[in-house]
């Protein structure tokens, strides 16, 4: 299955959870935003939102600094 995650076309075995994705992929749950197919996901969600074939993600990390 093929999901787009900020423009790159990503390739991923199966079905799998906002939050799965998100941890195996490095980022901090806490500290990102999440838009999936034009509709900002909130995080008390990333829990239960599947990520799907043809599915369009922007992942956004937000960096502290001063």
């Amino acid at each position: 299955m093929m999901v787009q995650i900020n423009g790159q076309q990503v390739t991923m075995e199966k079905e799998t959870m906002l939050s799965e994705f998100l941890a195996e992929k490095g980022y901090d749950d806490q500290r990102v935003a999440v838009e999936k197919n034009g509709s900002i996901i909130p995080k008390k969600n990333f829990q239960t939102e599947i990520l799907c074939d043809a599915d369009k993600l922007e992942i956004v990390s937000f960096v502290g600094g001063g």
